[in-house]
């Protein structure tokens, strides 16, 4: 039998650190402003992309967002078995469609 998940292990280990709390503002920041401006709305079931992620050090400028379905922002290359393809050297993923 799987062992269950320790939510709460997994957020003071993690997730309740400083700088991911800092993330999750700036996420939900970017969020709001895309709210604000029309491009969004609560329930649409799109998703705010950051073109330079966060933990790139990207910003919450309106250069950096995008309006992205949860189809095209969670999806990532897998392999023929599921598994999520590796980045070869210089970040680029073989057979990654655009």
């Amino acid at each position: 039998m799987k062992k269950p998940r320790d939510y709460k292990a997994e957020y003071a280990k993690y997730q309740g650190t400083a700088e991911q709390k800092k993330n999750r503002a700036q996420r939900n920041t970017a969020r709001a402003r895309l709210v604000a401006s029309g491009a969004v709305k609560k329930g649409d079931g799109k998703h705010v992309n950051h073109v330079t992620p966060i933990s790139r050090g990207g910003g919450n400028a309106p250069s950096n967002l995008t309006v992205k379905t949860e189809a095209n922002n969670s999806s990532f290359p897998r392999t023929s078995t599921g598994a999520m393809k590796k980045a070869k050297k210089g970040g680029k993923i073989v057979g990654r469609k655009k």
